[in-house]
């Protein structure tokens, strides 16, 4: 059974700016699957229409086997929604905040109050469930707001940007508990990320979104093993991209190299022997080198690959383009 079918969807926007441009991708029931893409890449747009809060072009999308225009009622009782701001509200306490979410979906006395107790033992917060909301610290409202989306046990989960700025240790604690609910409740789980660890560790399988479009789909392991050899990267002293390209592109060996001001990335078969190679082209124009590693294809590595840019190359374009907007 399919969770998730997304066929061909397309959206423009006011300005001809263009979202969706012909995206597909499924979603195995049980599983936990990744949109990876940098920022303006599309990824909260499909989330808006596959959780009928936005209509797409055209395309047909289907959640929990549910077509999201025809059967929207169905469709918002059988998913849950974290988004990317809080749904909570901040007056309120923890205990209330879950309470009132679970009236919405038509629990009531003792079955509400059951409800809420347990989602606050699951997540954490049962020594919280007194206090209002906004003295919560920022990972233990990310909790709250979990919680929210799963009061009325949805058959899909949509978990848009979920670890956005949250520091490394509470990050940590709210991917094992992604993890607890595709592997115990069985549950299926859309999860939008720009980070690249994140969709490694926690996603069955992936699509990496570019311009609106799928670059690239598979597990995290398969779409690294399409790219052998190592990855090079080389720090310069200086910001030199024309000049560090020329001298790298003519030795033997390089593909998918790219320049970014002090930055230079390529793939070689070898990098042990590749490395000392570059770093003499380099020098021998002019060029000074302020260190250099070696590492195994990562995602990154995968979306340059198909994207031909980096992802911090692609988020710095969509800032630009957000700051000349505006």
């Amino acid at each position: 059974m399919r969770a998730i079918e997304a066929s061909d969807l397309r959206k423009t926007y006011k300005g001809g700016v263009v979202a969706l441009d012909g995206l597909s991708f499924e979603v195995e029931a049980g599983t936990i699957f990744g949109l990876l893409g940098p920022n303006g890449a599309g990824k909260s747009t499909t989330v808006k229409i596959l959780t009928t809060l936005s209509r797409a072009d055209s395309g047909e999308a289907r959640v929990a086997g549910l077509d999201v225009v025809r059967d929207a009622d169905r469709v918002r009782r059988s998913i849950g929604v974290v988004g990317q701001r809080p749904g909570l509200d901040p007056e309120a306490t923890g205990r209330e905040n879950l309470e009132m979410q679970a009236a919405f979906y038509g629990l009531v006395g003792a079955g509400r109050r059951e409800r809420a107790t347990q989602l606050l033992d699951r997540l954490g917060l049962a020594d919280a469930g007194g206090r209002l909301a906004k003295t919560y610290s920022g990972g233990m409202q990310r909790r709250l707001d979990v919680a929210l989306g799963l009061v009325h046990r949805p058959k899909v989960l949509f978990l848009d940007e979920p670890t956005t700025g949250l520091d490394p240790e509470v990050r940590a604690d709210l991917w094992r508990e992604i993890e607890r609910l595709a592997r115990d409740d069985e549950m299926s789980i859309l999860l939008t990320t720009h980070y690249l660890e994140e969709a490694d560790r926690l996603a069955s399988a992936l699509a990496i979104v570019d311009r609106g479009r799928i670059v690239a789909e598979g597990t995290p392991d398969e779409l690294k093993s399409e790219l052998r050899g190592d990855t090079v990267q080389v720090e310069l002293s200086e910001s030199a991209n024309g000049e560090a390209s020329a001298a790298v592109r003519r030795l033997p060996g390089i593909s998918d190299l790219s320049v970014d001001g002090k930055l230079l990335r390529a793939r070689v078969d070898n990098g042990a022997a590749a490395v000392p190679s570059i770093v003499t082209a380099l020098e021998r124009d002019g060029l000074s080198v302020a260190s250099a590693t070696i590492a195994r294809p990562s995602l990154d590595d995968v979306y340059l690959r198909h994207a031909g840019r980096s992802f911090e190359q692609a988020d710095a374009e969509t800032d630009n383009a957000r700051k000349e907007a505006a």
